[in-house]
């Protein structure tokens, strides 16, 4: 039941600073300047998990993509301007991220919130920043919500959504374990219900489905009630925590599927390091990605991250999370190159929008003026011997009916000093 409440002089300011922002909020529309630039900067924020129980895996992304930006700085920012990078923590909790990202936006006046992560928490911020008309780029994760170019005009996807991925993996499956029982577990949000609506759209109807919530870290009765209903094939579309307490609970239970998860939560430098001297659990383990690996020493992109890391990263591990911050990073950089020295919101967006940029993705990075998904495709990668490597082709889809196929157009290499070029 709704509940009728007179409104205080607080609150009322506070609707008003909305308001105050959303007016004229591109540099436009009035003699205010636009919000997080001057002559020699430009703010750009963002919320992720510092603490909690989503940091184990991802509270690296975040400086990884500060530590690009300080490459790119030091070598004179982007049409002068350095970029300085305001990390707040949320904890992996919607009602912080509320508090933070209003904090990013109304009172440090960022210009742009950059790869907010998770689904549930940029979910709940999601109406604010459109309303707002805050660039909203790259959220940390594959929900379909960031694809609705006339709701959320200004939301732009990265990674590959989880339909798409629970597509590949179903083709991946119906292929390799022709027959065999597939079961599956998944997060309580729309991280595992698109994942689930990928698979089952190649598959069919999963045999066993089980769901998880963050905040309860058992999930023995999952993977118990898998070992009961004779599960052969078991895909987990969850967090790294909750990918690594499965994989320790099939131990404990002796049960012996073969895995397979979302690219969310397959790194194996972040599993390793949670499951210890029980890291050998993760031979065998096939999971997704669409950025090159650590372990690809040879590749140009690994070694321009290779030196960002050492040189502006604090000496952290070169993992998943941090590839994939610092790709984020890139992509930036050459939007604000596009976007021209007449920075505005509005220029911003129709930078993002025009498309075509080239980076270290492996398949196609798909924003236009109707299509606001980020990659449509990932490859596959098995763990062996401790080493997680690719095996077989990229493979392209969408997030409806389009089939899984080959996708084999070769990616551009980074510029010899790291930095993309303005034209």
């Amino acid at each position: 039941m709704l509940t009728v409440r007179r409104v205080s002089a607080a609150a009322a300011a506070a609707l008003i600073l909305v308001g105050t922002a959303a007016c004229g909020a591109d540099g436009s529309g009035g003699s205010a300047a636009v919000p997080g630039v001057t002559d020699t900067e430009v703010v750009v924020g963002t919320h992720t998990p510092l603490t909690g129980p989503a940091a184990a895996g991802y509270s690296t992304i975040a400086p990884a993509t500060r530590a690009y930006f300080d490459y790119v700085n030091a070598q004179g920012g982007v049409h002068g301007r350095k970029i300085t990078y305001k990390i707040k923590d949320d904890g992996y909790n919607p009602a912080n991220t509320q508090q933070v990202v209003r904090q990013l936006v109304l009172q440090d006046r960022v210009f742009a919130i950059l790869n907010g992560l998770g689904t549930p928490t940029h979910t709940s911020v999601l109406d604010f920043l459109n309303s707002n008309r805050v660039p909203d780029l790259f959220p940390a994760s594959g929900t379909r919500n960031w694809d609705q170019p006339t709701k959320y005009p200004n939301t732009f996807a990265f990674q590959p959504d989880y339909v798409v991925e629970g597509k590949v993996l179903g083709a991946h499956i119906k292929s390799q374990y022709q027959g065999q029982k597939v079961c599956f577990l998944g997060q309580e949000d729309d991280f595992g219900r698109d994942g689930l609506a990928g698979l089952e759209k190649v598959l069919g109807a999963v045999a066993v489905k089980r769901t998880y919530v963050t905040s309860n870290t058992n999930v023995e009765p999952q993977i118990s009630s898998f070992k009961q209903e004779g599960c052969q094939v078991v895909v987990l579309a969850t967090i790294p925590g909750f990918t690594a307490r499965s994989l320790s609970v099939a131990k404990q239970l002796s049960f012996t599927p073969s895995f397979l998860v979302f690219n969310t939560g397959g790194d194996y430098q972040t599993l390793a390091k949670q499951l210890g001297a029980d890291a050998k659990l993760t031979e065998g383990l096939v999971g997704l990605n669409y950025l090159p690996l650590y372990t690809e020493t040879a590749d140009p992109w690994i070694q321009l991250f290779t030196k960002v890391n050492k040189e502006y990263n604090g000496g952290a591990p070169l993992d998943g999370n941090a590839i994939f911050g610092m790709s984020i990073g890139y992509l930036f950089v050459q939007e604000l190159l596009a976007a021209g020295r007449d920075l505005t919101r509005e220029s911003l967006i129709k930078a993002v929008e025009r498309g075509g940029y080239q980076g270290p993705g492996l398949a196609p990075l798909r924003h236009s003026p109707t299509d606001h998904s980020g990659y449509g495709g990932e490859r596959f990668t098995r763990v062996t011997n401790g080493v997680q490597a690719y095996f077989g082709p990229t493979y392209q889809t969408d997030e409806a009916d389009a089939p899984v196929t080959e996708y084999d157009t070769p990616r551009a290499a980074p510029p010899a000093n790291g930095i993309p070029q303005a034209g």
